[in-house]
């Protein structure tokens, strides 16, 4: 009776609760489109450049794993700079925003400012080849002197454009907008500001000392919570921070493309701060549905992060518990074997989804390490609950690639993931490169290349009618591609 449906309507039935059905047979063009992507993996050397143009024109459902920020590149930093009135200083390459020190740098001769505009940067090819250095993962590894390890690298460089990248949130919310349409990106969802938080000296000790006592630690987070939910001042923080999302996302969902909004917490912070900025987040994401989900973020290898990862992970069960419906997607488990002591490899996947009650993991690279990593998979399997791959930046911050990475792992147990990009801008690279990395170094079928196009919209926190009309549109751009690439080879086979 449905041998007729769409791929996208036996999704969208999918995820409305039908029961399965058979899969519906492949088009002639869509089985010419395999048999193309099949040669250009085949053998020990995959044509990089056809899989290149290949996932470029490929419709790529949706990025689940998106920092915005991160997704910025440095040169439309560098233009955030003039926009906003400030300066770059040619030494440190930080930016100048105190407005005296602008002045008078701006009052010497050019040839002695060292503090220069944007403009100045661009000007001098020195100067702004330093700065992208620093500001992304540029040129790293054509370096062959010493310099910080790339971990150290790639995180600092927030540290360098972070003065504006909270300006102009609108204009940086288009570039992403468009460069995503012009790769054939459909849906983003992106971590996008960090939630307002409230220090509390009290709370932290009564955290720290309670972390083993669940009993105790959920009365200190319940009484905090009580007063911070009647704090007039707390919850206007949290209005005006809604208000700033909706303002600087108006216009940018369109026929063509949607975004989406998650909410984050910086893991680096104290426990009062974590837990006043995760209750701010889930608040939030209730008062506007283009806030669809919380995340956790920073660095998981430092210190604070590492000691209170446990207490973390019971704050966000607290908070499952006040908020039942909003979704939870967790960076967890993005360490490797010498980041921290063997004992830290061994449960930070297994707590993300047995304590916080995930319903996405990002990372997941200590999947081998955990000491419950059978069952890890097994739950993840069973629960729908799919990782978020993120391969370039793996390889870069972790040094884990190819056979190292647990990807393998994720396929071969039936664990469901999706491809995403992480900090595109800092790494300077784009989903399409992403799909490359996945087909050239793991050489999945078409079809399961397809189905992990597809995933990103099955597992976008969405209501069913916008997966639903997501999965048509993406529908519609297969047929299309399909279409071409068949005449595209068409074309090759007749010009031999």
């Amino acid at each position: 009776m449905h041998k007729n449906l769409t791929a996208g309507a036996l999704l969208a039935l999918a995820v409305a609760g039908a029961p399965a059905m058979a899969k519906e047979p492949a088009s002639a063009n869509e089985a010419k489109t395999a048999h193309h992507y099949a040669a250009l993996i085949a053998g020990d050397q995959p044509n990089l450049a056809g899989l290149t143009m290949f996932f470029t024109q490929m419709p790529k459902g949706g990025d689940l794993h998106h920092h915005y920020s991160g997704a910025i590149y440095a040169e439309t930093y560098v233009d955030f700079v003039d926009k906003q009135g400030f300066c770059i200083n040619k030494n440190t390459y930080r930016i100048e925003t105190d407005k005296a020190v602008i002045a008078a740098e701006r009052a010497k001769p050019a040839a002695q400012r060292s503090c220069l505009s944007g403009a100045e940067v661009n000007a001098d090819e020195d100067v702004w080849r330093e700065l992208v250095k620093r500001w992304s993962n540029k040129d790293f590894h054509n370096h062959s002197s010493a310099q910080i390890a790339p971990d150290r690298r790639f995180f600092h460089t927030f540290g360098y454009f972070g003065p504006v990248a909270n300006d102009n949130l609108h204009e940086g919310l288009q570039e992403i907008k468009q460069r995503a349409i012009a790769e054939n990106v459909g849906y983003i969802e992106t971590m996008f500001l960090l939630s307002p938080f409230v220090p509390d000296a009290g709370f932290d000790t009564q955290a720290w000392n309670n972390v083993d006592d669940d009993k105790a630690l959920d009365a200190a987070m319940r009484a905090t919570f009580a007063k911070l939910d009647k704090d007039p001042a707390f919850n206007k923080t949290i209005d005006d921070f809604v208000a700033g999302i909706v303002k600087a996302s108006e216009g940018i969902d369109d026929e063509r493309f949607t975004m989406r909004y998650q909410n984050y917490v910086l893991r680096l912070l104290n426990p009062s701060m974590v837990f006043s900025s995760m209750m701010s987040s889930f608040k939030a994401a209730q008062k506007n549905p283009r806030i669809v989900g919380v995340n956790i973020v920073g660095q998981e290898s430092q210190h604070v992060p590492m000691r209170d990862y446990a207490l973390h992970m019971k704050m966000f069960r607290f908070m499952k518990a006040m908020y039942p419906d909003v979704k939870v997607a967790m960076h967890a488990g993005e360490l490797a074997l010498g980041d921290v002591p063997p004992e830290g490899l061994k449960f930070h996947i297994d707590q993300a989804l047995s304590v916080a009650g995930a319903h996405r993991i990002g990372h997941g690279l200590d999947l081998a390490h955990e000491a419950n990593a059978p069952a890890i998979m097994k739950t993840m399997r069973e629960k729908d609950i799919p990782v978020e791959i993120n391969l370039t930046s793996n390889a870069f911050i972790s040094g884990v690639a190819g056979a190292d990475h647990p990807i393998n792992l994720y396929r071969q147990y039936g664990v469901p993931y999706v491809i995403s990009t992480d900090d595109a801008g800092v790494t300077r690279h784009t989903l399409s490169h992403e799909y490359v990395q996945f087909a050239s170094q793991f050489k999945p079928s078409y079809a399961e290349v397809k189905k992990a196009s597809y995933a990103s919209i099955r597992y976008a926190f969405l209501s069913v009618a916008e997966k639903q009309r997501l999965t048509s549109q993406l529908d519609q751009r297969y047929k299309k591609f399909e279409a071409d690439i068949a005449a595209l080879a068409a074309r090759a086979v007749s010009a031999k």
